[in-house]
């Protein structure tokens, strides 16, 4: 769909773009949920005696299982609800462009792998969304995705 196409279903359909407060909400909210889901998978992992050194380069070593927890948290709940946890809690959900329905796993997928790279780089594809009319991210572009208010 163009810009165009894109606004006039807008209008038609009474849907409104979530604001960057609520977003910035949900993903706190999010974050907060993965920590506690790696928390609870790793928890056995560091031994009770371990020092300082040896609990920071186990944590370390796990650093590659948090990015993939992060991209099966992101990709499944945008594909299959919409929506994650925090985004549900906020009443916004993730929509495609293309049919304004729930994002297919494939794009759901490069959505939660561009997201975790934005992160990684000091958030700047998270700031695009302040100068961007659609509050686009960089993973909601590459994606053909918006976030909505889901009423």
């Amino acid at each position: 769909m163009t810009d165009e196409q894109i606004i006039e279903s807008f209008e038609r359909e009474n849907i409104t773009l979530a604001s960057i407060k609520k977003r910035a909400f949900a993903y706190t909210i999010d974050e907060i949920l993965i920590s506690i889901l790696f928390m609870i998978i790793f928890f056995g992992k560091v031994p009770q005696d371990a020092t300082y050194e040896q609990t920071l380069n186990l944590l370390n070593s796990l650093f590659s299982y948090v990015i993939l927890l992060k991209i099966i948290y992101q990709t499944f709940f945008v594909w299959y609800y919409g929506a994650t946890p925090g985004k549900m809690m906020l009443k916004i959900r993730v929509i495609s462009t293309i049919d304004l329905e729930n994002p297919n796993i494939i794009y759901s997928l490069n959505r939660a792998i561009i997201r975790v790279i934005s992160e990684s780089l000091f958030y700047i594809g998270f700031l695009w969304a302040l100068t961007n009319p659609k509050r686009e991210t960089w993973h909601d572009k590459v994606a053909k995705t918006l976030v909505i208010n889901a009423y």
